[in-house]
């Protein structure tokens, strides 16, 4: 016991040394603020941070993993920037999507939370400055791209600020305790999909309903008799349901790539990607002249996906992201060359690449 003593009396002196420690981070920040406020400068940096969570994880030495690091430096930040300005998020609602936990990950849980209703919803809080920013889901890794986001961008002014990386782990929730009794399944239409395989072979006769979000179906399980949800364990635990089956999800690799919008793009961090919108000109062998720059200065082409124009029939943009910032000199110069190859060509913003984050 004395032992035990000894060495909770050092905790406790670790403890004060980190609470002096984390004032005094509280007091600068609060200075760094009040120059912002002055000179009109955003306080939510995402290079910053980035550069931040980098140093951290090539310092940690353990005990601790760089995700627990992380997790705990995310919310002294949240909590720090919260004494310069409280920022408000907008994301793509109810309360417990994927959405939501990206958000929450990527701001601390310091932000003010605003459920939007819709990908629409959230673009329009963030352009009228009902918010500061805003999370949008834009790509899963198995059931491909969330083509309304990428309409959005077409004429919206918001840049991309940032991404968020999640890896998603599907769970079914329920209220009835055997699965047998499971009549209905409601979800998102992508968690359905991502599911599929494990539906057909453990619920084959259940009817699947589509709903606009994970959360939703976790709300209407909550309260239907024989009904289930698929969707996520903040989801279990806000709407009080309990997990049936965890991980329902067909493929283990299974993440979401969320997007930061906002009105500024951050600085240069060293670890960028742009993304780029496009419409090519009408002319033979234009997509291999579009593309030939980047091979040629050895830029790599991360994405490209094609959409139709909403407004023209049988005439299609690309949405694009490669390695590298746009203010970097080689990058500048290729997408120069790119746009004039274009009827049409907007640079969606230039930002740290995404730490993947578990659920």
């Amino acid at each position: 016991m004395n032992e035990i003593n000894r060495l909770r009396n050092e905790v406790d002196e670790l403890d004060r040394q980190i609470l002096r420690l984390i004032s005094e981070r509280g007091l600068k920040a609060q200075a760094i603020g009040k120059i912002k406020k002055a000179n009109g400068i955003s306080i939510h940096s995402p290079g910053r941070e980035q550069s931040i969570y980098d140093r951290l994880v090539k310092l940690n030495k353990g005990p601790f993993s760089n995700d627990s690091i992380l997790s705990v430096f995310r919310e002294i930040i949240s909590t720090t920037r919260a004494l310069e300005a409280p920022i408000k998020v907008s994301y793509l609602g109810p309360e417990a999507t994927f959405t939501h936990i990206a958000a929450a990950r990527h701001f601390g849980t310091q932000a003010m939370m605003i459920p939007g209703g819709g990908i629409q919803s959230v673009f329009s809080d963030v352009e009228k400055k009902h918010a500061d920013f805003g999370v949008v889901p834009i790509e899963n890794s198995t059931e491909g791209v969330v083509s309304h986001t990428l309409d959005l961008f077409v004429d919206s002014p918001l840049k991309i600020c940032s991404e968020v990386v999640l890896r998603i782990a599907h769970h079914l929730l329920s209220r009835e305790g055997d699965v047998k009794k499971i009549k209905t399944v409601y979800s998102h239409p992508h968690a359905l999909a991502q599911c599929r395989n494990w539906l057909a072979a453990h619920l084959p006769q259940v009817k699947l309903k589509e709903v606009e979000s994970t959360s939703q179906a976790a709300r209407k399980a909550a309260s239907e008799k024989g009904t289930a949800a698929i969707a996520s364990e903040l989801a279990a635990s806000h709407y009080g349901l309990p997990i049936l089956e965890k991980e329902i999800q067909d493929h283990v690799q299974n993440y979401t790539r969320f997007l930061v919008i906002g009105y500024e793009g951050p600085d240069k961090t060293g670890r960028d990607k742009t993304s780029i919108l496009l419409i090519a000109k009408d002319e033979p062998g234009i997509l291999f002249h579009i593309l030939e720059p980047l091979a040629k200065a050895k830029i790599n082409l991360t994405k490209i996906e094609s959409r139709p124009v909403k407004k023209r029939a049988w005439e299609y943009m690309f949405f694009a992201d490669l390695d590298g910032h746009a203010d970097d000199q080689p990058v500048a110069a290729v997408l120069d060359q790119v746009k004039n190859q274009c009827a049409f060509f907007k640079i969606l913003g230039s930002y740290p690449k995404a730490r993947i984050m578990a659920e």
